[in-house]
């Protein structure tokens, strides 16, 4: 390989290294953040214990599908939560932070359930 070649694919290499971070990160400007909104009496219908981030889909009164995303397993595990913190028939009180464009979802901040006991998204807030 001549010294061009070998230079050349040294660039490309540190150029891909550098931009994959770039790729893999997404925008959370989709949400109205820091304004919380409240949602009583849903039904859990799905809890997705899945990476990058969590769903949870619930069923309002008018049964209307709602999805909302939230943190890290990696993050929820520390404030908490685990795989089994929610099943599909349980009613809970919400809290989240709504969608811009006003589709049902957004980004859960806080689940309560019926014993009383309040998970939070961000820890111990």
């Amino acid at each position: 390989m001549t010294r061009k070649t070998r230079l050349a694919c040294a660039v490309a290499a540190i150029a891909a290294a550098v931009g994959l971070p770039a790729v893999a990160h997404h925008s959370t400007a989709m949400f109205e953040w820091g304004t919380s909104t409240e949602m009583k009496s849903v039904t859990v219908e799905k809890w997705e214990w899945t990476n990058p981030h969590t769903f949870l889909y619930v069923r309002d009164a008018d049964g209307r599908r709602w999805a909302f995303e939230g943190m890290s397993p990696n993050h929820l595990s520390r404030a908490g939560w685990s795989k089994r913190s929610l099943a599909p028939g349980e009613r809970i009180d919400l809290t989240y932070y709504k969608l811009r464009d006003g589709r049902r979802g957004g980004f859960n901040v806080t689940v309560k359930r019926a014993n009383g006991t309040t998970l939070n998204q961000f820890g111990g807030l």
